[in-house]
């Protein structure tokens, strides 16, 4: 007694149009996350250029800092860049599962960079508010006020606008960008407050701003480099995720059980191991097709899901 339209000519026909609509999702996956580097490396060049001539008529050392911040961005860009293109490609003869773990390399790296620049600016406040010579800081003009203001909108903006484009596509070191142009953001409202602290005549404000938006970016890298970690060692999806799985395999036709779900991340993919319960009276191939139709349903309904392996047990009541 085989499953109704789950015969072998229904399932090579879903493995076909899945096999056609992951390479599809591959390269728009690609093709975002490269328009959105792009976009970020020309804004944050300009951007940079804007704030240096800024700190440097207005004679603001903060704005010159975060102009420095800025530059940094067009770095870790790069590197994104670098770890989509990597992990993109496909499995070869000595990286036969892919390459996906490479993007997580990259956020690593995103972080760390991340992570020195946010001490940079800590260490760079408290050697100012410990030294006491306030007198001796120079009164910013209102250039470095505008700069200011206009850096936090364009690099919020560019915040929200790559968060966006790395929950599309699930990409770590596109999310870990994000961050680094939110951090850019929280570091020109520094400036902004030591600016116009400066101007009042409370010139100190700048420097214990400094401070506060250390422990900001450093909690930003750490959050990125926690979450690419987890994506290196195996960490098992979240539970809302393994629920929806389960309820998509026991609705499959012939399914009488889950003995057996394991899932892993990998990279930005998910790798999983399913062990299910068949009637064991129905023949081989009748039991693999149960098989194959939850394994081309999963892939489906999971579009982040890259491998997955399904064993049939029979079924002991």
């Amino acid at each position: 007694m085989s499953l109704p339209k789950k015969g072998a000519a229904e399932a090579a026909r879903l493995f076909l149009n899945f096999s056609r609509r992951k390479v599809w999702l591959f390269g728009m996956e690609k093709k975002i996350a490269m328009r959105v580097s792009l976009v970020s490396i020309i804004v944050n060049l300009v951007l940079s250029l804007l704030k240096l001539l800024a700190g440097i008529v207005a004679s603001s050392g903060a704005m010159i800092s975060d102009a420095v911040h800025s530059a940094s961005d067009v770095f870790s860009t790069f590197i994104v860049m670098i770890g989509v293109q990597i992990s993109s490609k496909q499995s070869d003869a000595d990286h036969q599962y892919g390459h996906e773990r490479l993007e997580c390399v990259a956020s690593i790296v995103l972080a760390v960079v991340l992570c020195i620049t946010g001490f940079g600016i800590g260490y760079g406040g408290l050697k100012t508010i410990l030294s006491g010579n306030y007198e001796e800081l120079a009164i910013p003009g209102r250039i470095a006020l505008a700069a200011a203001v206009l850096s936090i909108v364009v690099k919020e903006w560019m915040f929200w606008y790559t968060r966006a484009a790395a929950r599309k596509i699930n990409s770590g070191a596109l999310m870990a960008d994000a961050w680094h142009h939110r951090s850019d953001s929280l570091s020109s409202i520094g400036a902004l407050i030591g600016i116009f602290g400066s101007r009042l005549g409370y010139p100190v404000l700048d420097s214990v701003a400094s401070v506060i938006i250390c422990v900001f970016i450093v909690k930003a890298a750490y959050d990125i480099f926690k979450d690419a970690v987890d994506k290196m060692v195996d960490k098992a999806c979240d539970d809302e995720t393994i629920r929806e799985m389960r309820r998509m395999i026991e609705s499959q036709e012939g399914v009488l059980g889950i003995d057996l779900l394991r899932t892993r991340l990998f990279g930005n993919k998910i790798y999983v191991d399913i062990e299910i319960a068949a009637d064991g009276n129905r023949t081989l191939n009748e039991t693999h097709e149960v098989a194959e139709c939850v394994h081309h349903k999963m892939e489906q309904s999971f579009p982040n899901v890259k491998h997955c392996m399904v064993h049939v047990n029979p079924y002991r009541g």
